[in-house]
């Protein structure tokens, strides 16, 4: 089955709660997907004012340990770095980090592109990545469902939460990157050319691109679950009060995102 190709296959989004701390006197908001906190995983989905903290503090602050922060630097890839390849010394170059140590908090930065939080709900593998439309077409998602795989959980147990990112209608794609994107991930030019042509698409048009649902196909092709996804119900763009968006300031402040494993 083609997903890409069905322009009309729906996926449903969830209220995430809400919940706050205090760091450094600065109150910190942040959302909890439903499922991993069914789950017993701690995480959080922070808003913008957690671009002013140290993720040190605020992983002292949050998990109420000496847990070690993993960081990555993002470069809109597909890398996947296990945190045993880090140390301080070394930042390494990959846009998903997935948790082959014990106690460590795995930190991903966005705005408009989605932070996805991975968990295997019995063997307690954690991971994390920074996904956009770059990502999408190289198949990041895919990548850490494999690894995971490989170390051993089986894909009925994995857990995916995507976090807060802009939505389709105000991401918004001239007809050549649309077409390039698609093309990247169909893998079949004559149904892409039969499917734009469809679409009636005019040159000059602007054509919204909706990353989340992208991700929860890709997450279907890769046998996860429908009832294991979690899909964040807010667009970075369209709170400006909560969220920092690049395509509605071009600024380049992020929010961060984090899991943590206790194993």
């Amino acid at each position: 089955m083609n997903y890409y190709l069905n322009q009309n296959h729906l996926y449903s989004k969830s209220k995430f709660s809400r919940k706050f701390t205090f760091i450094n006197n600065i109150k910190i908001n942040y959302y909890l997907s439903p499922l991993l906190e069914k789950n017993n995983f701690i995480h959080a989905f922070f808003t913008k004012e957690s671009s002013k903290i140290n993720v040190n503090t605020q992983g002292e602050k949050l998990m109420r340990n000496n847990n070690n922060n993993c960081l990555i630097n993002q470069i809109h890839s597909n890398n996947i770095a296990f945190t045993s390849e880090l140390n301080s010394q070394r930042i390494v170059n990959a846009d998903g980090l997935i948790c082959d140590n014990k106690n460590q908090n795995l930190w991903i930065y966005t705005a408009d592109c989605m932070p996805i939080l991975f968990a295997d709900k019995y063997q307690r593998r954690i991971a994390a990545i920074h996904c956009g439309r770059k990502g999408l077409e190289k198949y990041i998602i895919s990548n850490v469902i494999k690894s995971f795989e490989i170390k051993g959980s089986s894909r009925k147990d994995i857990l995916v939460a995507i976090g807060p990112s802009i939505s389709g209608e105000n991401y918004l794609l001239d007809k050549k990157t649309f077409y390039n994107f698609f093309s990247e991930i169909t893998g079949s030019l004559n149904k892409l050319n039969e499917n734009i042509n469809n679409l009636n698409i005019n040159d000059n048009e602007s054509i919204p691109l909706d990353i989340k649902k992208f991700a929860y196909l890709q997450l279907l092709m890769e046998d996860i679950d429908s009832n294991n996804i979690n899909i964040f119900n807010k667009c970075t763009y369209s709170f400006p009060n909560e969220f920092h968006s690049w395509r509605r300031s071009k600024s380049n402040k992020r929010q961060w995102s984090v899991i943590c494993s206790s194993i």
